[in-house]
């Protein structure tokens, strides 16, 4: 596959999504082609209106493997039903601060990993990430974090999804320290996806 915008990259493959019932499936939904959008945006050099537009109508983005909780069972399933505000809010919020939020996840990783060498797909998912625990104070950072941990995993089995979380972890500390605190000593609340 070819990164030159003249052979489009198709969406990053995904391995298989959990993803929960209800307005919280909607969200997580919303969060995966955000990640997915942004690739094409990035990778493919494709106008960002384009692709918000192609996703909303459903003509681009993907398919999961979705395993059912309760049977273990896999199928395919679209992601085109997926809470649009928060998807558009996402891209379009990466897209506007991506130098800020790229020099913030670049000061953020350990010893090993080097932004500029990162996988495309695991910069995607970082940006969102930092972009929501930033902004979508309506989310707790606990929840973004498990969030796009399950993204992640979405795309990896390796060490991709530690990274996501430890470097998640790091920055909701520094961003939203009280929150992450009253999460630690039970006085958090429920998972609000």
């Amino acid at each position: 596959m070819s990164d030159s915008p003249v052979n489009k990259p198709e969406t990053p493959k995904l391995r298989k999504v959990r993803l929960p019932g209800g307005g919280a499936r909607r969200r997580s939904a919303a969060r995966l082609a955000s990640v997915q959008a942004l690739y094409m945006i990035h990778v493919g050099e494709q106008d960002p209106n384009d692709v918000i537009r192609d996703f909303l109508e459903g003509r681009m983005g993907g398919e999961a493997v979705e395993v059912d909780p309760d049977t273990e069972e896999e199928r395919v399933t679209s992601l085109i039903d997926f809470d649009h505000e928060l998807f558009v809010s996402l891209v379009r919020g990466v897209l506007a601060r991506s130098d800020e939020i790229d020099g913030i996840l670049s000061q953020s990783l350990t010893s090993g990993w080097h932004w500029d060498r990162m996988e495309n797909t695991v910069r995607e998912i970082l940006r969102c990430g930092c972009f929501e625990i930033q902004e979508r104070t309506d989310v707790p950072p606990r929840v973004a974090i498990n969030e796009y941990v399950d993204v992640a995993h979405a795309f990896y089995a390796g060490p991709e999804t530690r990274l996501v979380n430890a470097v998640l972890d790091r920055l909701a500390r520094v961003i939203r320290p009280d929150e992450m605190e009253r999460g630690r000593d039970g006085g958090g609340h429920g998972r609000q996806g």
